[in-house]
């Protein structure tokens, strides 16, 4: 008789478990509605002080009632937007982004390493129970893939880089 109510104990248990959300390692699980924080509204219309100032009418051009998140942000925070170029970056980091991209730049880079996870996860397929309770194996799955930080400043610090810390910090 124990092992009976022991044993729908762990069912009752296992299928509680099952109804159990993985929404917080994906925000979007389950989402068939539009994001609320996409939405932005527009400045009230006014009159500009010189029509001048107004830019020429293109098909899908800037407004001057258009939000502008960006320009915004660095104004509440006491910046300049005018320094800001059409990509967002400042005008005064524009050495490093050339010094970043001189071998070039993939605009398609996100989709491309979101493909190549998807082929990756589906080469490595979960474990049996984890397929049937529908578990992450996020840190598990990444973990050949990830760098130990001493290896790695060792590694540098021999190839004669100035590391953050030489030498390494002590294990703990």
């Amino acid at each position: 008789m124990r092992a009976l109510v022991r044993g729908i104990a762990i069912g009752a248990v296992m299928g509680l478990s099952a109804c159990g959300s993985s929404q917080l390692m994906n925000i979007e699980t389950g989402q068939n509605s539009p994001d609320e924080f996409a939405i932005l509204p527009t400045r009230p219309l006014s009159m500009p002080p010189d029509l001048a100032l107004l830019p020429a009418p293109t098909p899908g051009g800037a407004n001057i009632t258009d939000p502008n998140p960006n320009a915004d942000a660095v104004a509440a925070l006491g910046g300049n937007p005018a320094r800001l170029t059409d990509q967002g970056i400042a005008a005064s980091d524009g050495a490093l982004v050339a010094h970043a991209t001189r071998r070039g730049s993939d605009p398609a880079i996100r989709e491309k390493l979101a493909q190549a996870d998807v082929e990756w996860r589906s080469r490595n397929r979960r474990r049996p129970l984890e397929a049937l309770f529908g578990t992450t194996v996020y840190q598990r799955a990444y973990r050949p893939l990830a760098l130990d930080s001493r290896i790695e400043q060792q590694r540098w610090q021999r190839a004669g880089a100035i590391t953050q810390t030489s030498p390494a910090p002590p294990e703990e």
